[in-house]
């Protein structure tokens, strides 16, 4: 009998890891319960997660208010299966071998909460469509 595969990992990236890669992270968590591993980063991590975020992500049920800004690390970056990024453009890291997106998605920074919810629909359907990949493999 073979072992199991590892759950994969996933790394959502953008530049202060306080709106869209919280979101990602958080329907991410969601969505793959324990069949999957997510993490997020920031190339210059905020010093709070966007409140319109935070509220967008309560109103369908997803808590990341816990949540804070951190910055990615070369050895989190080298363990992912794949790095999604998110408008951090040459700021995000790059290593050979990792399997890499680059979601364009409008930045919630600054935005009332009716501009974040349209970019937290997008990030569910951006998320789903990752895990069903990853998880149909």
């Amino acid at each position: 009998m073979s072992e199991p595969s590892a759950a994969p990992t996933v790394l959502f990236l953008c530049v202060h890891n306080a709106g869209r890669s919280q979101m990602a992270l958080g329907w991410f968590n969601h969505l793959a319960g324990d069949r999957a591993i997510g993490w997020s980063g920031g190339s210059e991590p905020g010093d709070q997660v966007n409140p319109s975020a935070v509220a967008a992500m309560a109103e369908v049920g997803i808590d990341i208010a816990k949540e804070f800004p951190k910055p990615w690390t070369d050895e989190i970056v080298r363990t992912a299966d794949v790095v999604i990024t998110m408008g951090c453009g040459d700021a995000c890291p790059f290593f050979p071998g990792i399997r890499y997106e680059d979601w364009q998605l409008e930045d919630p920074a600054g935005q009332e909460l009716e501009a974040v919810r349209p970019i937290r629909d997008e990030i569910e359907q951006r998320v789903r469509v990752l895990l069903n990949g990853l998880l149909s493999a």
